[in-house]
């Protein structure tokens, strides 16, 4: 099914009369792509003419729903043993954000989830990692290991300087209390890269 449609048939449950196939276009055209349409806030939404507060609502909705789907698919006490199952961790927390997020996921003995929670929320530039705040959840949680992700809104999911000394300074400051540090992994669009995966831990013991 084209995009179009796709959105087409979206729009039609919020304005099941008239044709929707004009304002359909006019969307991809003015935000350049279905995951565009997605990604806008509603206030961009009703800029375009002919689309209003229940059809932006219903737009919204599909994101929220789906991020809700994929979060749900990951529960607490699932293995966490691979870079596919930390993707199919974090992926539902970064689906469609516009801003900079830092969450770290605390995990048993035996890799098992016990909590995974938001550090910070940032600008569309940056977010903070907190080790103190990152402490007090390991330490809440009981964990024996942790895990740390965040999210590029622009660009590539490769590591910066600043996320290569991040991941040094997480990894010494929980050493010194017996908590593995076993991944960070930054998220961009669809893409994730594993810094562990990409042997930049490698020196981490």
């Amino acid at each position: 099914m084209p995009d179009h449609k796709a959105l087409e048939l979206l729009l039609f449950y919020a304005r099941p009369q008239g044709d929707v196939n004009p304002l359909a276009h006019a969307l991809i055209d003015h935000f350049g792509s279905f995951s565009g349409v997605l990604n806008a806030t509603p206030e961009q939404l009703m800029a375009v003419p002919g689309l209003g507060e229940h059809s932006a609502v219903l737009i919204k909705l599909v994101t929220a729903i789906g991020a809700r789907y994929l979060e749900d698919k990951s529960r607490i006490g699932d293995l966490i043993d691979s870079s596919s199952r930390i993707r199919e961790l974090f992926a539902p927390y970064f689906f469609g954000s516009r801003y900079e997020r830092a969450y770290v996921a605390c995990l048993d003995g035996k890799r098992k989830l016990l909590s995974c929670r938001l550090l910070d929320e940032g600008t569309v530039d940056s977010a903070n990692v907190s080790i103190r705040k990152m402490m007090e959840i390991a330490m809440a949680c009981n964990a024996s290991y942790m895990i740390l992700a965040h999210n590029h809104v622009s660009g590539i999911a490769w590591p910066s300087t600043a996320d290569i000394l991040t991941t040094r300074q997480v990894h010494e400051a929980f050493k010194r209390v017996g908590i593995g540090l076993v991944d960070h992994v930054i998220f961009c669009d669809d893409d994730m890269v594993s810094m562990r995966d990409s042997h930049m831990m490698v020196d981490l013991t």
